[in-house]
C-alpha cells in the first residue's frame, strides 16, 4: 500500500506515519509532497497559533471524503523539540482517524507504535495527575480504547503493589546477562543466539570475559554503595552451557557484587527444556535461585518442529515436573499466540495443557515478525491466523488467566506484532517478575552484561535515557569485552558522580 501525504515536507513526519499505516496494511509505504496522481492520497493542513491544529481529508475513487482535526495545546516555554513531539503527536492522531474511517479498523491503542504503553501512565501518575484525568488524556490525545487503558491501569496498580518504592528506585540498579547460546535458533528470533554445539572454543571465550565484565562492575558498584535490585539471566538460553559452567557464574556473582542475599530476585532462564537437568538445577538451588522459565511456547509437535525448537512436548512437562520435585517454586512459562498454523483450537489446547501444570506466571506473547528472522524473510513457508482469530486468541488467554487467578502485571508491544496487540506477563499472587517491571518500567538503569547485551543508563536526576550495547556475536565480544566494560563504567561514573549527594 502505498499513501502519499501532502501538506507535509518535514521528513521526521515519515516514520512515524509508515508505522501507523502498517498497523492496517502489510508493506505499506508513506511518502511525503510527491506530486502524482497516486491513488491514496491524503492532504493535510497545520495551523499554528498557542495551539497546534491538524486538518486532513481524504478523497478516494468511489467519490467518498474522508475528513479529520485535531489540536493540541503548545507549551509556550517548551523547546522545539518538545513542540515537535506534539505536533508530531497530533498529526498521527489525524492520520490514524483517516485511516480507521477508510478502512473500518479500529485500532484499540490508538497511535500508540512503542513498546511501553503503561509507562505513559506512570508519567501521569507519579507527576501527580488524578487517575480520571490521565484516563481521559490516554484516551483523548493517544486514541487509546477505554478497554487498553483499563488493561493499563491494572497492571500499574498491581507493579505498585509488588514494587511500593517503584518511583524511588533511581540510585539501584538492576543487572542483565547475556548468555548467547541456544541448542538450536528459533525461526522467529533475532535475539543474540547462538547454535551452542560446535562452538565450545568461543563459549569459554566467551565466559571469560564475562566474568571480568562481573568483577569490574561488581567492584564499581561496591566502591560507589550502588545496591542491585534485580538480577536476570537471559539470552539466548543461559542454561545452554555446562552444569560447572553455571556453578562458576553463580559463584563469581556471589563474590564480585555487593551484598547478593538482599537482591529481590534473581531470574535465569531456563527457557529450552531440552538444555534442562537435574544437575544444573541441581547448582540453581546451591546459590538459592527458584526463579528460572520453561518456556513451551505450543503444546503441539507440529508447531515446534516448524518453528525450529527440536524438544519434545512431553519433554517440556518432563523437566517441568523435574524442576518442581528439585525445589523449583517459581516457574514461568511462555506461550505465542499466532505461530505457523495455529488457531483458537491449537492454543486452547495450549491453555488446557498449562493448566496442568499450574506455573507461577505466565507470559501470553503475541507473534511479531520480526525484520531479521528467518519468519519474516521467509512469509510465505510460515503462514499465519487472520486478525479477528489473533484477536479471539488474546480473549481466550484473558479469560483463562482471570478464572485461575493470574492477574496480569506487564506488558509489551513490539512493531510489526500481529494484530496490533501485546505481550501480557501474568502472575499468580505474589509471584510477579520484579525485573520484568523494572525494564519495562524504566525506573532504574539496568547495566548488561554478555554478548549482545544492552545497558539502559538512567540519570537519577532527570530519567534521562542512554543506551548502550555490547557487540552481538562472540567473535567480537571475545576481542572488545574490556573496553567496552571500561566504557559502561566511565557513563556510570557520570551519571551516579552525584549519587551520595541525591541520598543524603
Amino acid at each position: 500500500m502505498l499513501i502519499q501525504i501532502k501538506g507535509l515536507s518535514d521528513q521526521r513526519f515519515q516514520r512515524p506515519l509508515e508505522l501507523i499505516a502498517n498497523l492496517f496494511f502489510e508493506e505499506s509505504k508513506v511518502v511525503l509532497q510527491k506530486e502524482s496522481d497516486m491513488h491514496h492520497t491524503i492532504e493535510f493542513k497545520i495551523d499554528y497559533d498557542q495551539k497546534v491544529l491538524v486538518s486532513a481529508s481524504m478523497l478516494i475513487e468511489d467519490g467518498r471524503m474522508f475528513t479529520a482535526s485535531f489540536s493540541d495545546s503548545l507549551p509556550a516555554e517548551g523547546t522545539e523539540k518538545e513542540k515537535f513531539r506534539i505536533v508530531k503527536r497530533t498529526v498521527s492522531h489525524v492520520f490514524l482517524e483517516i485511516l480507521q474511517d477508510w478502512t473500518g479498523m479500529i485500532q484499540k491503542w490508538g497511535i500508540l507504535t512503542g513498546i511501553r504503553p503503561t509507562k505513559l501512565l506512570h508519567k501521569q501518575l507519579q507527576a501527580g495527575t488524578a487517575k480520571e484525568e490521565a484516563h481521559k488524556m490516554l484516551k483523548e490525545n493517544y486514541l487509546i480504547s477505554e478497554e487498553k487503558i483499563q488493561l493499563m491501569q491494572e497492571i500499574v496498580d498491581r507493579q505498585l503493589a509488588v514494587v511500593p518504592d517503584l518511583y524511588d528506585l533511581q540510585n539501584e540498579v538492576s543487572i542483565y546477562i547475556g548468555i548467547p547460546f541456544c541448542p538450536t535458533k528459533c525461526a522467529y528470533c533475532t535475539f543474540p543466539a547462538y547454535a551452542i554445539n560446535g562452538r565450545q572454543g568461543s563459549v569459554n571465550s566467551f565466559l571469560g570475559g564475562l566474568h571480568f565484565e562481573m568483577r569490574k562492575i561488581g567492584q564499581w558498584l561496591k566502591e560507589n554503595d550502588i545496591k542491585i535490585t534485580t538480577v536476570y539471566y537471559g539470552g539466548g538460553t543461559p542454561t545452554s552451557i555446562s552444569a560447572e559452567e553455571m556453578d562458576m557464574l553463580y559463584e563469581e556473582m556471589y563474590t564480585s557484587f555487593p551484598d547478593v542475599k538482599s537482591i529481590r530476585e534473581i531470574t535465569v532462564e531456563a527457557g529450552r527444556p531440552d538444555t534442562i537437568t537435574s544437575e544444573k538445577l541441581k547448582v540453581l538451588n546451591k546459590w538459592n535461585i527458584d526463579r528460572i522459565s520453561i518456556n513451551p511456547q505450543s503444546y503441539t509437535q507440529e508447531t515446534l518442529k516448524a518453528i525450529g525448537r527440536h524438544h519434545t512436548v512431553e519433554e517440556t512437562i518432563d523437566k517441568f515436573h523435574l524442576a518442581r520435585s528439585l525445589g523449583m517454586n517459581n516457574i514461568n512459562m511462555d506461550l505465542i499466540i499466532g505461530l505457523p498454523g495455529e488457531g483458537t483450537t491449537e492454543f486452547a489446547h495450549s491453555l488446557n495443557e498449562t493448566e496442568k501444570l499450574m506455573p507461577e506466571s505466565l507470559t501470553v506473547h503475541t507473534l511479531s515478525f520480526k525484520r531479521a528472522s528467518e519468519m519474516t524473510k521467509n512469509k510465505e513457508k510460515y503462514k499465519v491466523a487472520d486478525r479477528k482469530e489473533i484477536e479471539e486468541m488474546m480473549d481466550l488467554a484473558q479469560e483463562w488467566t482471570k478464572e485461575r487467578n493470574y492477574a496480569p502485571y506487564y506488558l509489551y508491544r513490539q512493531k510489526n506484532i500481529l494484530g496490533n496487540l501485546e505481550n501480557v506477563g501474568y502472575s499468580l499472587p505474589n509471584q510477579e517478575s520484579i525485573y520484568n517491571i523494572m525494564i519495562m518500567e524504566e525506573q532504574q538503569t539496568i547495566i548488561g552484561l554478555g554478548c549482545g547485551a544492552a545497558s539502559k543508563f538512567i540519570d537519577p536526576k532527570t530519567g534521562k535515557i542512554t543506551q548502550f550495547a555490547n557487540p552481538k556475536d562472540p567473535k567480537t565480544y571475545n576481542e572488545s569485552f574490556e573496553s567496552y566494560t571500561m566504557k559502561k563504567i566511565d557513563i556510570l561514573d557520570e551519571l551516579f558522580k552525584n549519587n551520595h549527594a541525591l541520598t543524603d
